[in-house]
């Protein structure tokens, strides 16, 4: 009888707890928030109506992979047998970033190219040639490559091989149309707007003109403007947390640090085995039991040796590979050696890991602003639709200490504070580069060369090392040079962690 009196006393106690705890937890979901700071309610239309969103953490846009960021040793992790010594080591830290699972395919780049054709061919038809891949970078003086000429980019066979003959500018401006596309998806499956395809010209959907007021759409479920002086709709402002960051080109050292991987390798805050490519040890073939001796990465072996004897080829690709071919690194992400090499952001200068600040490093900014009237409204869109962005002029970086000019290319390599020569101290403005560095005539390294990384299907093992660097003329594109996107990741560098 005691046992059951106790047994109840208790019963009744967690009973309560629980029903306390869903009371709490009730009014917890009811509860109002005010300002910590001012004490003012949040979403309130009767105060003012400054609204706070449920924020959880950034979405993973389509097609890539988070890369958990940290420090890493960038720069060369072999012999330096081209003794160029444009990579020496400099430890760096990378921010946590969103990267492309592959490398862009040709069926991407297809989509992206029928959708410039659809909306713009009517009165824009150079806006279409303009990203054409430059399909007679297959040809050779004394090869017949005619096949891939005509049927590399286009034919089903090859869809999901990686995009080559694509030069920086064309690789930046498909980054630039992904962005528009996602995030115009974002807003269709939210039900704030609705399918238009009837887009045409200047009107199409711009993430920037949207945000600025200067696209409207086929609006079909705006959202509620809670300004008591507003028209009660409004539409989708960067604050709500709903449309994602640009895709762009991957920096420097986002590429080197995620085409490592060092994250297999870690263990607490100890990095237990440097890695000279994507996977351990100093060899291009798998010690995995299924697969022994395979090669693990799309590269030329030797002299002539582009895929091994018939019947047991080694890598078993002439020329690029599926995109999803091989092993992904620890990151899961596929063919950071071999395949295509890859552009990036990055001017090249060979003394960058020298001057190069230690976290986010990157050279090429070039710091630009949205051109407003006046009045300070964002000026009119130009004839494809796009906001209209100028560099920040010398007068309005007057009085700043981070940067006085909007273009830092060249800084501390190039720049009159980096002259030796009265040639140099003499030139005109914006040509010093040329001539410290001879282009045309000693040197083809310029403004306009921009880095690519890693190694292709028809280059030598010593390329497919993450921390060996190449440049070409952002303009100019090659047979074995593609691209993949990036995304910068906003908030906490680790999913949940706030």
């Amino acid at each position: 009888m005691i046992f059951r009196y106790h047994s109840m006393k208790r019963l009744i106690k967690i009973t309560q707890a629980v029903s306390l705890g869903l009371l709490i937890l009730t009014l917890a979901s009811c509860k109002k928030e005010y300002s910590s700071t001012t004490g003012w309610e949040y979403n309130n239309p009767e105060n003012g109506g400054f609204e706070v969103v449920d924020f959880v953490e950034q979405a993973t846009g389509p097609g890539l992979i988070l890369i958990e960021g940290g420090t890493f040793v960038m720069g060369t992790t072999q012999d330096n047998v081209q003794f160029n010594w444009n990579n020496i080591p400099r430890r760096v830290t990378v921010s946590s970033f969103y990267l492309d699972e592959t490398e862009v395919r040709n069926l991407d780049y297809l989509e992206y190219l029928y959708w410039l054709q659809r909306v713009f061919s009517m009165d824009y038809p150079e806006v279409f040639k303009k990203a054409l891949p430059d399909t007679l970078v297959w040809r050779e003086r004394l090869a017949y490559n005619e096949p891939l000429v005509e049927l590399y980019l286009r034919h089903p066979a090859y869809r999901n091989y990686p995009v080559v003959g694509v030069n920086w500018h064309q690789a930046s401006n498909y980054c630039a149309w992904r962005t528009d596309r996602v995030n115009e998806m974002i807003l269709v499956e939210q039900g704030i707007l609705d399918w238009d395809p009837d887009q045409l010209n200047e009107n199409n959907f711009n993430t920037d003109a949207y945000l600025v007021g200067q696209y409207e759409g086929l609006v079909r479920s705006p959202l509620e403007d809670l300004n008591p002086s507003g028209s009660g709709e409004r539409k989708v402002r960067m604050e709500d947390g709903i449309l994602l960051p640009r895709y762009r080109l991957p920096t420097e050292a986002e590429w080197e640090y995620a085409s490592l991987g060092l994250v297999g390798n870690t263990q607490f805050e100890r990095i237990i085995e440097r890695r000279n490519y994507p996977w351990n040890g100093n060899f291009t073939r798998t010690t995995d039991d299924k697969f022994y001796g395979s090669f693990v990465a799309n590269f030329m072996r030797g002299r002539g040796d582009y895929m091994g004897v018939a019947g047991n080829l080694n890598d078993g690709a002439d020329i690029p590979a599926p995109v999803y071919s091989y092993w992904p690194n620890d990151y899961g992400v596929y063919n950071m050696a071999g395949n295509v090499s890859e552009w990036v952001m990055d001017v090249y200068r060979p003394l960058t890991y020298e001057d190069m600040d230690d976290f986010r490093s990157y050279r090429g900014n070039v710091f630009k602003t949205q051109t407003r009237d006046q009045e300070g409204f964002i000026a009119e869109k130009d004839s494809l639709g796009r906001v209209i962005w100028r560099e920040v002029t010398t007068e309005e970086s007057m009085n700043r200490r981070n940067y006085r000019k909007s273009d830092n290319i060249n800084y501390l390599d190039g720049d009159y504070a980096s002259t030796l020569s009265k040639e140099w101290l003499e030139a005109p403005e914006g040509n010093t580069s040329n001539l410290m560095y001879d282009y045309s005539m000693t040197s083809m390294i310029n403004d306009q060369a921009r880095v690519y990384k890693g190694g292709s299907w028809k280059d030598r093992a010593y390329w497919l090392s993450p921390g060996t660097r190449r440049f070409l003329d952002e303009y100019q594109s090659t047979d074995n040079i593609g691209f993949r996107c990036a995304m910068t990741r906003v908030g906490s560098p680790i999913p949940g962690a706030y």
